[in-house]
């Protein structure tokens, strides 16, 4: 079994690489200090299970999971230093974490269960457990520190980018990724337009067709086509256009905001 630690705390990683080494089964493949740096090798060498941090400085380990490709998606440890980030998220799903300081024990039972789930559960299975855990973990972070903020990753020029997502205006997919607009910027990220949704929870975002979501904190302007469909402009200038079967729905939320349109 291919392994990843991904570890922003040198005594983490350590006592992580020590465990692992004492099982003849398991390779280690790689270890990371750098949320960004880790998943290039993650996508390159895809690794079976990934022991993950979620608090890390640079980028957390939510962010991370959530850039992971849903058709090789590991199986996922999650490691903390903070009980209330672990204990409701896990309870009812198919991800486990281990809560530091761990003994080798401890170690062990989280690894029996992975080695076991990795043979019955698909990788879209694994990324279905997973979306539900990570709604439930920044729910769990933004009640004991409101002030967070949802972080995205995703790609522009070759590169990628860690995008705050309150700057996200207009979400539309893209076949297979969706496409991030903030301001004149925009990125590409794998995810479908649901998971997209889930991940901007914590947004006002507005379903304006099956394929585009726009953020309602950044709109500008509204306005009215011919037939009555909705025409919202947002502060980067971006012009999106509501579809028929969504046109009441968002005559609603206007009508709620108090919004009158031409």
């Amino acid at each position: 079994m291919k392994v990843m630690i991904v570890d922003d705390e040198l005594a983490g990683r350590r006592m992580l690489r020590e465990y692992c080494a004492a099982q003849a089964d398991l390779e280690l493949i790689g270890e990371f200090a750098d949320g960004l740096a880790a998943l290039e090798q993650i996508r390159l060498r895809a690794p079976d299970l990934l022991f993950l941090d979620i608090q890390m400085d640079t980028l957390d380990g939510i962010a991370l999971a959530r850039a992971l490709d849903p058709g090789t998606m590991p199986l996922i440890v999650f490691v903390t230093a903070y009980n209330h980030y672990a204990l409701e998220a896990f309870e009812v799903s198919a991800m486990d974490y281990l809560l530091k300081p761990f003994d080798e024990e401890r170690f062990g039972r989280s690894l029996e269960r992975a080695r076991q789930r990795l043979s019955t559960h698909s990788a879209s299975e694994r990324h279905t457990a997973l979306s539900g855990v990570l709604n439930q973990l920044e729910q769990q972070i933004r009640t004991i520190h409101p002030g967070t903020r949802t972080r995205l990753l995703a790609e522009a020029g070759g590169r990628m980018h860690v995008v705050d997502a309150d700057l996200i205006e207009v979400v539309e997919a893209d076949r297979n990724y969706v496409l991030l607009r903030a301001g004149r910027d925009s990125y590409q990220a794998r995810s479908t337009l649901q998971q997209a949704e889930a991940a901007l929870q914590f947004q006002p975002m507005l379903r304006l067709s099956r394929s585009c979501l726009v953020n309602m904190n950044h709109v500008r302007e509204v306005s009215r086509t011919p037939r009555g469909d909705f025409i919202l402009v947002v502060s980067g200038g971006t012009t999106v256009t509501s579809s028929e079967g969504f046109r009441d729905k968002v005559r609603d939320y206007l009508a709620g905001l108090k919004i009158s349109t031409t």
